[in-house]
């Protein structure tokens, strides 16, 4: 079992910068990719960025690719996602969740955290 805690979100001005933390229980940390995911009020849950478990492998939604950066340092068992520029559409709940893949889909994800709010004003 993996449990997971975001941190770090909040209000953040349109063109600022925030980051999220997401960390883990368990000793098995490394054995997993994580990944985040958000969800606006409305809309259907959406796949943000992902990374694997050695962190050589990420990837990205086109909507955040070059705004966003997704890290992982095993040794703390937490993964980042760095907000940069965001924009009032990046505005949602950001929850992280661990799978044994690599997806970008949220089904092969059976842990995740209860999310964080994230605001963005312009």
């Amino acid at each position: 079992q993996v449990q997971l805690v975001e941190s770090g979100g909040g209000l953040v001005q349109a063109g600022g910068s925030l980051r999220l933390s997401c960390a883990t229980s368990g000793r098995t940390f490394k054995n997993y990719a994580l990944g985040w995911f958000r969800q606006a009020p409305g809309k259907e849950r959406e796949f943000v960025a992902t990374i694997s478990r050695s962190g050589l492998t990420t990837i990205y939604a086109d909507s955040v690719k070059g705004r966003f950066t997704i890290s992982r340092d095993n040794a703390k068992n937490t993964v980042y996602l760095q907000m940069n520029s965001p924009n009032d559409e990046d505005t949602a709940v950001y929850s992280c969740a661990a799978s044994d893949i690599l997806s970008t889909t949220f089904q092969p994800y059976p842990y995740w955290g209860q999310g964080t709010q994230v605001t963005v004003s312009s």
